[in-house]
């Protein structure tokens, strides 16, 4: 899909507005540039309805969005995120995320352990 290779996870993204250390790893082990990647409409979701959000913060928030694609939430979506919920648990943005990543046949960066071997297991 247009050359998309991985999906970021809202906590990804997070860290790298905030420079956090613990993303340095996974994006050692997936060298990629912002063109490779994408995020669910539910991160862009997210990260811009946090309540104690800046202006600041917003306005660092919106302008690296919009170097990524949005993938939209479908009906393919959204009948994967079901059958990923009922098999794997845990919350619905997770699970849409997941799904996302799924259907649009990319990697996940996340850094929730849980979400991603659950990801890595699904079939």
């Amino acid at each position: 899909m247009n050359g998309l290779k991985a999906l970021l996870d809202t906590n990804i993204v997070i860290g790298i507005l905030k420079d956090h250390p613990s993303i340095d790893p996974i994006l050692k082990a997936n060298p990629l540039t912002l063109r490779d990647c994408a995020i669910s409409q539910i991160t862009r979701m997210e990260l811009l309805s946090y309540p104690a959000l800046e202006a600041s913060e917003e306005k660092d928030i919106r302008l690296f969005l919009d170097s990524l694609t949005v993938l939209p939430v479908d009906n393919a979506i959204e009948n994967a995120t079901i059958s990923f919920r009922r098999r794997h648990g845990g919350k619905l943005p997770d699970a849409i995320i997941a799904a996302t990543a799924k259907i649009n046949q990319l990697a996940l960066l996340t850094l929730d352990q849980k979400l991603l071997t659950a990801f890595e297991k699904d079939d």
